[in-house]
């Protein structure tokens, strides 16, 4: 505020840069303290952010003014905090318990991803046999098609070594999004839950899986839909 409209214009380079990288390079943000007003908007263009909980906060206006406009008392975690992101707006991909359960997050994350949209994801030695059989996807499903399942037990069924690592894991969770391996090669799963709504599609549980495919496209990784 006190340097004046000229300081938006350091910004609007900050965002135009962030829109250019979009879909060119992985962009991940890592919230690992409180993050207020217009610096809050480049961590929302980003591809993935991490927030630990806490500590990591972002608002556009903090609890002060949220008092002054509409007369509420609301606390730094309930207006921005990492778990309000996570459940509610969608901004936060990822909640971690500290900072190095943040950059772990982080570097798991990457081990999926290409350094750039010109390049393929890293394929990894795995010693989960492709052709295995897994009786247990028998007992998994129910006969009733009205019943509900954990459709995240057939992902683990699966993929390699029952690892699947799931993006935007409290936000729509009547879909399912995040990253896995088959034969060793990084994979995009998209699947409907059915413990949570049904599994039906809402606005929120759309945009969670569209912004996914549109990232899994940029990457070059192969998507599965279940």
């Amino acid at each position: 505020i006190q340097e004046g409209v000229m300081s938006l214009d350091g910004y609007g380079e900050i965002f135009f840069h962030n829109t250019m990288a979009s879909g060119v390079i992985p962009q991940i943000t890592a919230s690992i303290g409180p993050c207020a007003g217009g610096a809050v908007y480049s961590p929302a263009m980003t591809g993935f952010v991490v927030m630990v909980e806490n500590i990591g906060q972002m608002f556009v206006t903090g609890p002060e003014v949220v008092k002054e406009v509409l007369s509420q008392e609301v606390s730094f975690e309930e207006l921005g905090g990492a778990r309000a992101h996570a459940t509610k707006s969608g901004v936060a991909h990822f909640i971690a318990n500290n900072e190095y359960d943040c950059f772990d997050k982080i570097k798991k994350l990457l081990s999926f991803i290409p350094h750039n949209n010109a390049e393929e994801p890293a394929i990894v030695e795995t010693n989960d046999d492709p052709n295995r059989i897994d009786p247990k996807l028998i007992n998994i499903l129910p006969e009733n098609p009205y019943q509900q399942y954990d459709m995240k037990e057939i992902i683990k069924s699966i993929v390699d070594n029952g690892d699947f690592f799931e993006v935007h894991e409290l936000f729509a969770e009547n879909i399912l999004v995040g990253f896995a391996r088959m034969g060793g090669r990084p994979i995009g799963i998209i699947a409907n839950q059915p413990m949570y709504l049904a599994g039906a599609l809402d606005i929120n549980s759309s945009n969670k899986a569209a912004r996914f495919i549109r990232f899994c496209d940029a990457f070059n990784i192969s998507i599965v839909t279940l």
